[in-house]
């Protein structure tokens, strides 16, 4: 008996400063894209809307960061109850964890799994506030911030990848969130401006991004925080997952980049930075679920299709009449449809599982359990998100006045500007004293 315990303890994991080290990197990684997310959706707007949209993805890391510690990573993470939602009294408050106590088979402190985590809670309902530029209550989005992640994102990320959850049952592969994260957010936006309506002048009025660059400056954190958002998500470094997903992330974002560009250019003539910073917006969408089990190979598949998918999916809202204002639906809904299903094609057997998609003689079941986890996350999302939405509209009010969202929002919800040109130019000798005319004046109000 005291050799087969010794043996035992000998097999038991141990703490990996190295693992830890890495994973701690990760999580910042994964932090940093939400600030990323804030100034790619920041430069999208007009610029009346710039600093309600910065600050409809900053608040996210207030809100779900409070709750994630209070209650959030138990429903998540903790003991299973009916293969639906999680609870750990340790949990709560984080109070019952001891500073070396591992996660579950791994070589990491369960704060170190638990802080990771947390950083895909607090962007998940960032993405969605993209669908709703210009015309949402700071107020009311802070508010829905929370019931949506309590009602929707903990039960969720508990069906996907906690242990007992019904999905992670069945034997539905999402490496990092194509399912958890963005089908989910993007329902949640698609559920949400079906509530709440279009904005004043949709399909009517320019509504162009105020600052390409900006946006491109919002892609690149996006791309570079996301090798910790794929590559941590298998919580190690020791067998070389982790490597394949970080090949793979940058093979895939490649590939849906060019693909968006070459059907931008053969359908509207030109190779746009708005596209170019899209297009890799999608493939990194597309490979998050699928990149641990493909080859580089691939990955550039996938990342080739999502690209060319995302980019015929943004004029669909034109088509049907739903207005998602940053393409949340055309991009994070659709990319993470394509990225999840394709695993049902492009698993090779021989990286994170040994499950085969259909071109690698797997036939079609892993395909089957994909689309069980889309399509149920889909319709769970929407319809609550929805519901969410709805209940807010009719009881706190979810939009801000017509007049306020012609005006601008940045100046109605956070008495502010983004932009203060007050100082620039010379003194009072070089303004114009010729009266402004009114055709003008309100051209610049509604910039």
């Amino acid at each position: 008996m005291a050799s087969a315990i010794t043996t035992l303890a000998a097999d038991a994991p141990t703490l990996s400063a190295a693992n830890t080290g890495f994973m701690l990197i990760c999580s910042a990684l994964v932090m940093l894209m939400t600030p990323g997310l804030a100034f790619f959706y920041g430069g999208m707007v007009r610029v009346k809307s710039s600093l309600n949209m910065l600050m409809m993805s900053f608040i996210s890391l207030g809100i779900v960061t409070i709750l994630w510690v209070l209650f959030g990573f138990s429903l998540a993470f903790g003991t299973d109850s009916g293969s639906l939602i999680g609870w750990s009294s340790d949990y709560v408050g984080l109070s019952g964890i001891g500073i070396t106590e591992l996660w579950d088979g791994y070589t990491i402190p369960v704060y170190v799994f638990a802080v990771f985590q947390l950083m895909f809670a607090v962007i998940t309902p960032a993405l969605i506030s993209g669908a709703l530029a210009d015309r949402v209550k700071f107020s009311a989005w802070a508010l829905f911030t929370a019931l949506w992640v309590t009602v929707v994102y903990f039960p969720v990320a508990h069906w996907v990848w906690g242990a007992g959850g019904w999905l992670f049952e069945l034997g539905v592969i999402d490496f990092a969130g194509g399912t958890a994260v963005h089908i989910n957010a993007g329902a949640a936006a698609l559920g949400v401006i079906l509530v709440i309506g279009k904005r004043v002048g949709f399909k009517r009025d320019p509504m162009r991004p105020h600052s390409l660059p900006l946006v491109m400056l919002g892609a690149g954190l996006l791309w570079f925080g996301w090798f910790g958002f794929n590559a941590g998500s298998w919580l190690g470094n020791d067998d070389g997952v982790g490597a394949v997903m970080f090949v793979n992330t940058q093979v895939a974002t490649a590939a849906a980049m060019l693909a968006w560009l070459g059907y931008e250019k053969l359908r509207h003539g030109s190779f746009t930075t708005l596209g170019a910073a899209s297009g890799a917006v999608a493939g990194l969408v597309a490979i998050t679920p699928s990149g641990g089990s493909c080859s580089p190979l691939g990955a550039i598949g996938i990342g080739a299709i999502a690209g060319l998918l995302c980019a015929m999916a943004v004029g669909l809202k034109y088509k049907f009449g739903y207005d998602d204002s940053l393409d949340v639906v055309g991009v994070h809904l659709v990319g993470g449809i394509a990225g999840s299903l394709l695993v049902g094609l492009f698993a090779t057997g021989g990286v994170q599982s040994e499950a085969k998609g259909l071109f690698y003689g797997g036939g079609l079941e892993q395909l089957g359990k994909q689309a069980i986890g889309v399509f149920s996350i889909l319709a769970y999302s929407l319809v609550a998100s929805a519901l969410l939405a709805f209940l807010l509209d009719k009881t706190i009010g979810m939009r801000v006045s017509e007049d306020d969202e012609i005006s601008g929002i940045d100046q109605v919800e956070h008495a502010e500007t983004a932009y203060d040109f007050s100082g620039a130019g010379g003194g009072a000798s070089s303004r114009s004293t010729a009266p402004v005319p009114v055709a003008a004046a309100s051209k610049k109000v509604d910039a």
